[in-house]
């Protein structure tokens, strides 16, 4: 009987293990970096979520208020506090309200801008924050991500 090398072998070799082990290791250390990118852009589309809830609220509140928006008492910039306008009453309610949301975004910020074209009044609402979280302060809205917070801008008629 000629029993040849490969006649008595039975199961893998230490060598099969360990390749075996290195390609499972990849696979597991891919996995793990797609969880973690998914993760990321979860937390970044919970933002934008926000932040345009939040741009609808105050549109929503300013359309339930026609006399303080002729008043322009909802156009604030983005360093004045809700008492340094000319807001009262509800206008000034409402702004300490949707300020407080605002802030509560990473590096959250906000501006809400009149301008009139013809007979028009058109009101535009930012809200801005840092997506990156870098502590970035530039209200470019996103034109270089490494300087100016991310935006989202709405426009009333």
């Amino acid at each position: 009987m000629n029993h040849g090398p490969h006649k008595n072998q039975h199961g893998f070799t230490l060598l099969e293990v360990l390749i075996a082990l290195l390609i499972l290791s990849i696979g597991l250390l891919g996995l793990a970096a797609l969880q973690t990118v998914g993760l990321r852009s979860n937390q970044m589309a919970t933002m934008r979520t926000q932040a345009t809830l939040i741009a609808y609220d105050i549109t929503d509140r300013m359309r339930a208020n026609p006399t303080g928006v002729d008043a322009q008492e909802y156009v604030i910039t983005t360093s004045q506090a809700p008492g340094d306008t000319s807001a009262t009453g509800q206008a000034l309610a409402d702004l300490t309200e949707w300020r407080a949301d605002v802030i509560r975004l990473p590096g959250g910020r906000s501006k809400i801008e009149r301008t009139v074209n013809g007979t028009t009044s058109i009101h535009r609402v930012t809200v801005y924050w840092d997506e990156e979280r870098k502590g970035i302060t530039g209200e470019a809205c996103g034109a270089d991500p490494d300087i100016d917070l991310r935006c989202m801008q709405l426009t009333l008629l």
